[in-house]
């Protein structure tokens, strides 16, 4: 867990959730559902909600968000409903979160949907990097807005010096603040982090290269939180991650090779889940596992086709894929959790790009045969052919792809085996030497 993760006592975590619609804007899910969709993310970080509000608006108040009537309201509400937080479902600008701090009072602690996300991915984050991704989203997200929430920022100072706090900081100087030295600390920090965060990178970007020289085709799951790629990566390569039926169970990536239909290996990798308003220094600060979304040969994007906003679901994930330039990649439209509709799937609207649209139950065990000759099908077009000649001591060369399923057809002759291979454009250079016509 990182440093930034909020410190509670859940039996006193009360919130009032607090949503805001624009007249002439556009939202991808209405005020209602959005709300709906908070207090389950305020139940994922451990927070009970006791009532919340929403207003529609002409346009944002700049110093409030909402009304002053309104915000006059939901302090008193806070006040009936015994809450001590509360929780507004768009991102507050520093100045709006410090305009309402003051009228809410310090008891009442103020968050955003922002600021709920990251605190999840704090709390759920379990490898070394995704600590360190989530903890620079958080300096990123909070350097703006340092005020009184953050007081385990707060560092005693003595004898002209600042002490405690991670990290230590050196010697306030004449006339600096503490707000300042506490800034210059957290941009510090956010330096360390980055640099980091490129080792990390750099890291994987190695391990993508093996991965690719292998040969075997990469194929990542993306979709909304919780439509189930966790228990579809288990069902296809019978692994045993983490499952639970709640918003980002899982973040950090997991890779497991899976067997095709046709005798071929495949890769098929996870990935941190979606939602609508994804602060966007959280996917800033995921670019190292976002990559292997961009790096893959195919993306199966899962949706909980029994969800009732499952279309806008899809709207979110392929607004973010094009935010990290994935957009036009090839990828599946796997429509999961057939299991719990009454009847047929209902109908989406059309949407560009898809190869193939799959109906499944991956808890159920429904349809994934269908969804593994679908990747197999992708996978071969994806293919290039090559005609080459391998002499009878090359006997490895030839089991070898044998074994990886990469011979088309073959027939002996004196020169050794007369093969034409259909494999990755990526291994074709591996075997150019044994090329028909090379060195005739």
């Amino acid at each position: 867990m990182t440093e930034f993760a909020f410190r509670r006592d859940e039996n006193a975590e009360r919130a009032y959730l607090v949503g805001v619609a624009l007249r002439q804007g556009h939202a991808l899910i209405s005020v209602a559902d959005s709300l709906a969709e908070l207090a389950l993310l305020a139940e994922t970080a451990g927070i009970r909600v006791v009532g919340q509000t929403q207003q529609t608006l002409r346009r944002i108040n700049p110093k409030t968000m909402v009304g002053a009537g309104k915000l006059e309201e939901i302090a008193e509400q806070v006040i009936v409903c015994a809450a001590n937080v509360v929780i507004f479902d768009d991102e507050l600008s520093p100045r709006h979160q410090r305009e309402i701090e003051k009228l809410l009072g310090e008891s009442v602690r103020l968050l955003d949907r922002s600021a709920l996300i990251l605190d999840i991915f704090a709390q759920h984050a379990r490898t070394s990097e995704g600590a360190l991704q989530v903890e620079l989203a958080q300096y990123e997200y909070r350097l703006p807005r340092l005020t009184r929430q953050w007081t385990h920022l707060a560092r005693q100072a003595g004898g002209g010096a600042a002490r405690g706090g991670a990290g230590g900081v050196g010697l306030r100087g004449p006339g600096e603040t503490q707000l300042e030295v506490d800034r210059r600390e957290i941009t510090r920090k956010i330096t360390r982090l980055k640099t980091d965060l490129e080792q990390v990178r750099a890291h994987r970007s190695l391990h993508r290269s093996r991965r690719q020289h292998s040969g075997l085709p990469m194929a990542v799951l993306v979709g909304y939180t919780n439509a189930g790629k966790s228990t579809l990566i288990n069902a296809l390569s019978d692994s045993d991650i983490f499952v639970a039926d709640q918003l980002f169970a899982t973040l950090d990536p997991t890779t497991r090779r899976i067997n095709l239909p046709d005798g071929s290996e495949a890769l098929l990798s996870d990935t941190v889940g979606f939602i609508q308003k994804l602060p966007t220094t959280l996917i800033a600060a995921f670019r190292a596992t976002l990559e292997e979304v961009t790096e893959a040969d195919l993306l199966l994007h899962v949706v909980d086709i029994s969800h009732a906003n499952a279309a806008q679901h899809i709207e979110a994930v392929e607004d973010i894929l094009a935010e990290i330039d994935a957009a036009r990649m090839p990828r599946l439209l796997i429509l999961n959790k057939i299991d719990r509709l009454p009847g047929a799937p209902p109908s989406l609207p059309l949407i560009d790009n898809y190869e193939a649209i799959v109906p499944i139950s991956a808890q159920a065990g429904l349809g994934l045969d269908a969804l593994l000759d679908t990747i197999a099908q992708v996978a071969a077009r994806q293919r290039i052919q090559l005609d080459i000649v391998i002499p009878y001591q090359a006997g490895q060369v030839y089991s070898d792809l044998y074994d990886k399923g990469y011979i088309e057809s073959e027939r002996a002759s004196a020169a050794g085996w007369e093969l034409r291979l259909s494999l990755p454009q990526a291994l074709s250079d591996n075997y150019q030497r044994y090329a028909v016509g090379v060195g005739d």
